[in-house]
This record gives C-alpha cells, sequence and structure tokens, in this order.
C-alpha cells in the first residue's frame, strides 16, 4: 500500500486566544477523493490552508506528499494544484495566454491545449477573463490548477457560480483526475456533490472531526437505524419506519396491509443521505466568533491563482 498523499496528526490552530482548530486526525489515501465537510466556522477552510501551506499551525504534525507544507519548498508547490475560493486573475488577459503562462512556472506541464479541452474552455482560448461568466472563470481557475500535473489537487468549492449542466461537466473532470491517478481533496457546500464525488468524508464540527467515512456508510454510525422505510396510510399521513433489517419490516407491513386490505401508498425503502447525516451532526452547531483579524499568510505557496475569501473557517 502507498504511503498517504496527507496525514494529519493533533492539528491545532489558534489565533490569540480562539482554537479554530482542536486537535484533529485523519489521511487522505494516494488516488482517492476526501470531502473535507463542514459548516462556516467549523475550522474547514483554516485545516485546508495549513495543508496548502498558506497558514502555520499551531501544533501537530502535517504530512503532504510526504512533505512539511509549512516550509513551502519548491518540490511541495511542483506537486500541488490549487483552486481557491475565487478568483483574482488579471481581468486583460486571454485564457490561453493564461494557461500558457502558469506552464512555464512548472517544470513538467502538460499540454495548454489538453486542459482548455478538459476544462471544457475549448473555444474560449481567445477570450479575456473580464468577459467570462462566473461558471468559466471557475474552468479557468481549475485549468491553471491543472498544468502544472499536480499529484494532489486541493478543489475549494470549485463548483460555486455554475449552472447544473456546468456543475455535471465539472464532475466528471474531477472523475477524470481520479482515473489518471490524482489525489483531489474536496471542500463544498454542495452536500449532493461530496456524496456523489468522493470516497470517504470527514465532517468537522467545532473545530475537530465530528464523523470519517464513505458517505453511503455514515448512516449507520450516527445513532439511527441506515434504513428508512415510508408509506402513505389510509388517511394520507405519512408514516416512517428506521430499522437495520428492511427485509423483514416490509414483509411484516405489507403482510399486514394485504391482510387488511389495504395499499402501502408511495412506499420507499431509503438509506440516509450524507445530508441527512451532515444536518443531524451539525444541527446544534455552536456560533463561534471569529477573530476579528486573521493573520495574513506569510507567503503563497505557488504563483497566485486568487484571494482566499477570509473570514469562512
Amino acid at each position: 500500500m502507498s504511503d498517504p498523499a496527507i496525514e494529519v496528526r493533533g492539528l491545532r490552530k489558534s489565533y490569540g486566544d480562539f482554537e479554530a482548530v482542536r486537535g484533529i486526525d485523519f489521511e487522505v489515501r494516494s488516488g482517492e477523493v476526501f470531502g473535507l465537510l463542514g459548516p462556516n466556522g467549523a475550522g474547514k477552510t483554516t485545516t485546508v490552508e495549513i495543508l496548502e501551506g498558506y497558514r502555520e499551525r499551531s501544533a501537530g504534525d502535517v504530512t503532504v506528499l510526504g512533505l512539511d507544507p509549512g516550509k513551502r519548498s519548491r518540490a511541495f508547490r511542483a506537486q500541488v494544484g490549487i483552486v481557491l475560493q475565487s478568483t483574482g486573475i488579471y481581468r486583460h488577459i486571454r485564457v490561453r495566454e493564461a494557461v500558457a503562462h502558469f506552464a512555464s512556472l512548472y517544470p513538467h506541464p502538460r499540454d495548454v491545449d489538453e486542459v482548455i479541452a478538459l476544462t471544457g474552455l475549448h473555444g474560449k482560448e481567445g477570450a479575456l477573463a473580464r468577459t467570462l461568466s462566473g461558471g468559466q472563470l471557475r474552468r479557468l481557475d481549475l485549468a491553471l490548477a491543472l498544468i502544472g500535473d499536480p499529484e494532489l489537487i486541493f478543489l475549494d468549492e470549485p463548483t460555486t457560480g455554475f449552472d447544473p449542466a456546468a456543475r455535471r461537466a465539472a464532475w466528471e473532470t474531477i472523475r477524470s483526475l481520479k482515473q489518471l491517478g490524482k489525489t483531489v481533496l474536496l471542500t463544498t457546500h454542495y452536500l449532493d456533490e461530496a456524496q456523489e464525488l468522493a470516497d470517504r468524508v470527514a465532517i468537522i464540527k467545532d473545530g475537530r472531526i465530528a464523523i470519517e467515512g464513505a458517505p453511503g456508510e455514515l448512516g449507520a454510525t450516527v445513532g439511527t437505524a441506515p434504513y428508512m422505510i415510508a408509506y402513505r396510510s389510509g388517511n394520507g399521513s405519512l408514516v416512517e419506519h428506521r430499522t437495520d433489517d428492511p427485509t423483514t419490516l416490509l414483509h411484516e407491513l405489507t403482510g399486514a396491509a394485504l391482510a387488511r386490505g389495504h395499499k402501502l401508498e408511495s412506499l420507499t425503502v431509503t438509506r440516509p443521505t450524507l445530508e441527512d447525516v451532515y444536518l443531524e451532526l451539525t444541527a446544534e452547531e455552536s456560533e463561534e466568533p471569529a477573530p476579528a483579524e486573521a493573520p495574513a499568510p506569510a507567503q503563497e505557496p505557488a504563483p497566485a491563482r486568487g484571494r482566499r475569501r477570509r473570514g469562512r473557517r
């Protein structure tokens, strides 16, 4: 088994008396899509910024591709691609010029036209950045993150501003990265996106990991039965049953209904979605105030692809 792409042990980050990250542990395996989820203020963005090398940690051990991101070495920057939450690209540069310029900064870049096609920007090569839609700018962000042919890609809310068709196209791009053997760390507020793309997820609450695992398996770990059987009764009211054994319960319910000559209208059998688990875990999320001013990063780990929106941890 290959070494983890990301390994985090006892990670902490404080801003004065405010502790944004309170000792978290997790691993991201090489070649997987790992989703890091959590409400605003939970510590998610601070954690990602430490992994990217944008922020220094207060305590703990962190390795990314076998390197300490806090040292911001050239080897680290050459192997990492980053899509920030918002773009800051020069407005008067053309799409192909931007991608080609970033390609020149890396020792072994991918083909410019290949990356433009992969990110859905074919036909926009000559367009100025200022003329692009929000979704097209996000595609350009992704192209700039991929041009260096990184081993690990940080995708921070990559489909914000996308219409449904563009989101689906972006999902296919992310799946293609996995097929190429790349590792992806994904943060998103679209829980269906994490459910669809992530091999495993970790949900952060109050600066700690609340739960971690495969999206389809988390429902059995939060204190509720993993299956929900629902139907409409004779008066139209919704009846719901949670169970560990849907086969036996279905047999009992349908047998009783047949004996009475009734129908179980709108009968469904479902497992809790990632959204169900997320909402249950974060329902009592405390609104702890962020520090008035978070210290600015000492140095960016790669040529700037955009500016991070602060205030979301």
